[in-house]
């Protein structure tokens, strides 16, 4: 509400008006005046004024159609209304509370009843103005609010699908800044691991489905700790099939090297799981293949449905490496080994006759990590 308030006077009759102009002018407010039903109308629209004094009889158009219409146009606003009659008038003034005037004068009007009704009328519309302003904020506050929520619950399913492909490590960088869009589409050269229990697929069809829940659960926690461990990317796993690689989202020291140390961290894992397996009569023991390429990796499937995934002929050299490999066995490709010398003791293996490559593999087996290097 303005300062002065601002009043609108509707009255044909302009000695009535007259007066109550000066007495409401005199109190400080902003008066606006109209001499018929028509001229009310035009001026509240013009004016906007903060109370409207409205006499009920006026030509052309009356006061009760006055305040029809216009409490029809205020919409969520309120401007308070107070009718103007005679005192015999009184089914004037239902008809005009009917049609929505907030109170009522009787003529002649006493100065001390105008000022005081004036006083109540805008006291209430102050009240209105507060409350609704203050109905605005709170909207205004719950919409940004909806949106922080929104935009937190959006953040943790992004984070729930980043920990899906990545170490909580690699996760965190990520949301931090450490790397860009990671799930479009890009090239990139990555350290593959693949590996399997071997006798698995005999162990599963002759043991309870329990047992294999059993095993699949403690080999599961046991490898994806040292991935985590390493910081690895988990591609995908198969029952006991697991695809790992490195360097990829975020680019990491020795890419080479943390496949190697995670592989022979769950060789040497496995042997211990291995002989409780033993013990239980499951002849299980676990394969690895190495390879070292370039990929193209990003998001991969359909709407609500999508994986992280390596695409190149370096995921497959890895896979047709564990498969060739031995139980107990890591085979790494010559571009792995070329990279990690000094790190391992290795017996080179074939050349091997891998389906889907043309030529030859060569291949070397991982003995031990050398002492040095260790």
């Amino acid at each position: 509400m303005r300062t002065p308030p601002r009043v609108l006077i509707a009255d044909d009759n302009a000695a009535n008006l007259r007066i109550m102009r000066t007495r409401l002018a005199a109190d400080g407010y902003d008066v606006v005046t109209a001499a018929d039903g028509e001229e009310a109308l035009a001026a509240a629209r013009d004016s906007a004024p903060d109370l409207i004094l409205l006499d009920i009889m006026m030509p052309k158009i009356d006061g009760v159609e006055v305040c029809r219409r216009l409490k029809k146009e205020q919409g969520p606003a309120f401007t308070p209304i107070i009718l103007v009659t005679a005192m015999a008038d009184a089914k004037d003034v239902v008809a005009g509370l009917e049609a929505g005037a907030d109170e009522y004068l009787t003529k002649p009007v006493d100065h001390a009843a105008l000022a005081a009704r004036v006083r109540s009328m805008l006291r209430i519309k102050a009240l209105h103005d507060t409350v609704a302003t203050q109905a605005e904020e709170i909207a205004q506050w719950n919409a940004t609010l909806e949106r922080r929520v929104a935009e937190q619950v959006g953040e943790l399913e992004r984070v729930s699908r980043l920990k899906r492909f990545f170490s909580p490590q690699l996760a965190d960088a990520i949301l931090a800044g450490g790397a860009a869009d990671p799930l479009r589409p890009h090239r990139r050269e990555i350290s593959v691991v693949f590996l399997d229990l071997r006798g698995f697929t005999a162990f599963a069809e002759m043991a309870e489905p329990e047992e294999v829940s059993e095993v699949l659960g403690a080999y599961h926690a046991e490898v994806g700790r040292l991935i985590v461990e390493h910081e690895g990317t988990l591609e995908r796993f198969t029952g006991d099939g697991m695809m790992i690689f490195f360097n990829d989202p975020v680019e990491v020291a020795n890419p080479e090297e943390r496949a190697i140390r995670m592989a022979e961290a769950m060789r040497a894992r496995i042997r211990v799981l291995g002989a409780e397996w033993r013990r239980r009569g499951y002849d299980l023991d676990l394969g690895m293949g190495i390879a070292k390429g370039y990929a193209t990796i990003g998001a991969i499937g359909f709407e609500g449905r999508r994986d992280y995934a390596a695409i190149g002929s370096v995921t497959n050299l890895a896979f047709r490496l564990c498969t060739e490999a031995s139980p107990g066995q890591i085979l790494i490709s010559q571009r792995i080994y070329a990279a990690v010398t000094d790190l391992v003791e290795a017996t080179e293996v074939g050349p091997l006759q891998l389906k889907g490559f043309h030529r030859p593999v060569v291949a070397f087996e991982i003995a031990r990590l050398k002492q040095s290097g260790a």
